[in-house]
């Protein structure tokens, strides 16, 4: 049911963790809170007390902000898909990902949750805290971006890891190649230089020695064909086999994430309305600054549920 054009549900990542998120979620809606305590249950962790009280330094840790981010996420898409909403794809922004194929029926919630746990602590054992970093340029077209990495690395790893917009692209490496990028990018130019609060830089070179082990801990899941097209960040082409969704999520953990190109097919495929399942509004911003003729909402607690749903009418 919808006013008119395809419709797709994406799903945040890394950044868009906060303390406090999913308590209106789990307070308003009962079937929701399964998900936070059996969640809990099969990592052996507080993931409701994390989620819902912090504190923030430990939420921020990799390996508890990318199952904390899928738990919440999976709370705003049970509680949509219970108001009737059915989307024609899904897409998910790095760790977004696997709720997309949480909600295309490809991937059982709690093995998710398990896989996402391991995946944060290989990604935290790649590269210590402290010495990695990521930060977001605004302002300088991508051909520039790739050449100040370029520069900076001297002998060390700086890589895009994000193209987010057409001017805002983020940068991941160790950390002082990173800082000597966002020195370059100043210097040239650039509107706005963000360090970004996560705890290992995602999607480099530097998460290729854990790909293997990774491909195992997938190995083991009973991951399906999806239900709905996944449209992935790896290449932003459709997955349409279990086979095909591994090795892009294995891919995936060293190679940029393709946002803008994921937005563009989706359009090219019809799409007209993005709803933004999970905590926060990032990729609600990124897909305005993309094209500003979508609409563009968000599910992440009841008051924008209603909102989201004001779009949408019985046909």
């Amino acid at each position: 049911m919808s006013l008119g054009g395809k419709v797709a549900c994406v799903f945040p990542g890394q950044g868009s963790q906060y303390v406090g998120m999913g308590r209106q979620l789990y307070e308003a809606f009962p079937q929701t809170r399964a998900l936070l305590e059996e969640g809990g249950e099969v990592l052996g962790m507080d993931l409701k007390g994390l989620c819902l009280e912090g504190p923030e330094e430990l939420l921020v840790l990799t390996a508890n902000t990318q199952p904390a981010i899928l738990a919440v996420s999976t709370m705003a898409w049970t509680v949509l898909k219970d108001h009737g909403i059915s989307p024609d794809f899904v897409a998910g922004h790095s760790l977004g990902e696997y709720s997309a194929l949480v909600a295309a029926d490809s991937m059982r919630y709690l093995e998710a949750l398990q896989a996402v746990r391991r995946r944060g602590e290989l990604m935290q054992e790649a590269v210590a805290v402290g010495a990695g970093a990521m930060a977001a340029i605004i302002g300088l077209p991508l051909e520039e971006i790739g050449e100040i990495c370029r520069e900076a690395a001297q002998g060390e790893v700086v890589e895009v890891a994000n193209l987010n917009t057409p001017v805002q692209t983020v940068v991941a490496g160790q950390k002082t190649a990173v800082e000597r990028a966002m020195a370059a990018a100043k210097a040239r130019g650039a509107k706005r230089i963000q360090p970004l609060p996560v705890s290992a830089p995602f999607h480099c070179r530097l998460m290729r020695p854990i790909a293997q082990e990774f491909a195992q801990v997938l190995a083991r899941l009973e991951i399906r064909d999806p239900r709905i097209p996944l449209i992935a960040t790896r290449d932003a082409e459709p997955k349409a086999t279990a086979a095909a969704v591994i090795q892009s999520l294995v891919e995936q953990l060293s190679y940029p994430v393709r946002w803008v190109e994921v937005v563009r097919r989706l359009i090219q495929e019809g799409v007209q309305t993005f709803i933004e399942v999970g905590p926060g509004k990032v990729l609600s911003g990124l897909i305005t600054r993309i094209d500003g003729e979508v609409k563009v909402c968000q599910v992440q607690d009841p008051e924008s549920l209603e909102e989201a749903l004001t779009l949408f009418v019985k046909v």
